[in-house]
Order: structure tokens, then C-alpha cells, then sequence
């Protein structure tokens, strides 16, 4: 690995850990102050990683936006492998660490997980019980928006040094739109780490499909139909 590779997915680590971190610290309320919080601390942190790690590696922090990035022709092999790794460590680093340092006398919940269950800032709504397949879907549909801001207004500038607000906003609309529905993920990485930690796979797979599915496709449409590029 080269030098500069090695800075890149160090950056694309560390910012996935926050992201992860913040994001499912947001989630261990939700039960107390609604969706909003976790839509905006999803958002925000989003906005501060892009302008903090954005002239590094990109500031991809996702592997289903590198996928994306990856089947757009805009980033190569070897690097979307990479950077993919490095995300999901991030990832499951950040869950283990939230849910060591966070008492977990203050997480018990019921519903999904049943009365004798904790919160670890899962990625889960009430179709994840009653229909993972659909979930997957929405999923699939979020992570398109999302993956599709990156493009247009990252890739190709199209929003300028407002790029990371752009898609900061879009990830916090979508978790608005839904996370009580599937916990609005659009992150392989964000579902992963809490997902293990938790001890509950149970939806892990048709996320991962749905959320990978959705930055594909956006991947494929703007990297060479809706590719604006000068």
C-alpha cells in the first residue's frame, strides 16, 4: 500500500468512526426527543467530515458510496477495496466503543428487540420486523438519493465549495423520511458495526443488498448516463 493510500483510508477510518459514533449516540435517544435528532446529528456531522477529511480521501466515509464511485468509473479497483475496509473497521470500531463508554442501564428498550433488550443505535424501523424485504427496498431507494447528491453535486462540482451541505442535507432529509420506518441507514458500515454488536443480524443481509443495490445503481446512471462533467 502506498503512502497516500494509507493517509487516505486512515481518514476515510477515523471519519467513519465519528460518523457511526455520532450517529448511533443520536439513535439512544431517539426514544426520548423523535427522529429529528438523529436526522440532524446524522446531517451535520456529515457536513463537518466533508470539509474535514474531503481534501484527504474524498471524505466518502461509505462503502456504498465508494461502490458507487467505483461502478461510476470514478475511482479504481484497488482503492474502492481499500477505502471499503478501512470504512466498515471504522464502523465497527465506533459501535464498540459507544456501547463500552455508554451505561447501559439507559438503553433498555422494547418493541423490535423485546423487553429485556438495549439500544446500540441500530439501524432498524418497524418494517425491519414486519417486512425486512421492503425495508431493504426503502433502503435501496435513500441510498440512491444519497449516492446521487454525491455525483452531482460533489463529483462534479455542481454545488461547489456547498458540495458537503448538499449532501450533509440529503442524508438528514432521508433519515427524516425514513428512519422510523428502517432506521435510514443508506450506510453498509452504519448498519454493520451496531448490527454486530448488538448481536442481531437478523436484517443485516437484505440491508446490505438494498443499501449496496441503491449506490450501484446511482453509481451506474450518473457515472455514465447523467454525467455532467465539463
Amino acid at each position: 500500500m502506498s503512502d497516500d493510500l494509507f493517509k487516505e483510508s486512515l481518514a476515510e477510518l477515523i471519519g467513519t468512526f465519528v460518523l457511526v459514533f455520532v450517529g448511533s449516540a443520536a439513535v439512544l435517544v431517539v426514544e426520548e426527543f423523535g427522529v429529528l435528532v438523529p436526522a440532524l446529528a446524522h446531517g451535520l456531522i456529515l457536513v463537518a467530515l466533508v470539509y474535514t477529511y474531503g481534501h484527504i480521501s474524498g471524505a466518502q466515509l461509505n462503502p456504498a458510496v465508494t461502490l458507487g464511485l467505483l461502478v461510476g468509473g470514478k475511482q479504481d479497483l484497488n482503492k474502492s477495496l481499500v477505502y471499503m475496509l478501512a470504512q466498515f473497521i471504522g464502523g465497527i470500531i465506533a459501535a464498540i466503543v459507544l456501547t463500552a463508554v455508554f451505561p447501559k442501564d439507559n438503553t433498555a428498550v422494547a418493541g423490535f428487540l423485546g423487553e429485556a433488550a438495549y439500544n446500540y443505535g441500530q439501524t432498524t424501523g418497524f418494517l425491519t420486523e414486519d417486512s425486512v424485504w421492503t425495508a431493504a427496498i426503502y433502503e435501496a431507494i435513500l441510498t440512491f438519493f444519497l449516492v446521487s447528491a454525491v455525483f452531482q453535486a460533489a463529483v462534479y462540482g455542481r454545488a461547489g465549495k456547498l458540495a458537503g451541505v448538499a449532501i450533509g442535507f440529503t442524508l438528514a432529509a432521508s433519515i427524516l423520511a425514513g428512519g422510523p420506518a428502517t432506521g435510514a441507514s443508506l450506510n453498509p458500515a452504519r448498519t454493520l458495526g451496531p448490527s454486530l454488536v448488538a448481536g442481531d443480524t437478523s436484517y443485516l443481509i437484505q440491508y446490505l443488498i438494498g443499501i449496496f443495490a441503491g449506490g450501484a445503481i446511482a453509481g451506474l446512471l450518473h457515472g455514465n448516463i447523467l454525467n455532467s462533467e465539463e
